[in-house]
């Protein structure tokens, strides 16, 4: 019952920046989800980028920490995610995810579109 639209993505050079962000909509109470950025890039496995609960615990992969930095607007459904130094290796499509909570498997929640980020010189 929730939909999720990506946006924000495109082409940056190393060391950009880029700020993803995901609209919900559809018959939930967003501030109980938790939520999440994941990517995939080509010929690898989609993969955690950051995530936040309902009470606004973040995770991030060790890849980002320091350069990525995910957030929640409740009140206007969003969440986002800031992106600084970019590197070549995060060029992938990001991905959205809602799941009812923490212990849910991500696999199990809903999913965006996707939106390209690209990184190159």
């Amino acid at each position: 019952q929730v939909q999720l639209v990506e946006s924000g993505g495109g082409l940056v050079q190393p060391g950009g920046s880029l700020r993803l962000s995901c609209a919900a909509s559809g018959r939930t109470i967003f501030s109980m989800y938790t939520m999440g950025w994941y990517r995939q890039a080509p010929g690898k496995q989609r993969e955690l980028v950051a995530s936040i609960t309902s009470n606004g615990d973040t995770n991030y992969a060790d890849f980002v920490k320091g350069r990525f930095t995910i957030s929640r607007e409740n009140a206007k459904y969003t969440v986002s995610l800031q992106m600084n130094s970019l590197k070549p290796e995060d060029t992938a499509v990001y991905y959205c995810n809602a799941r009812i909570g923490p212990t849910v498997a991500v696999e199990r929640g809903y999913w965006g579109q996707g939106t390209q980020v690209t990184v190159s010189s």
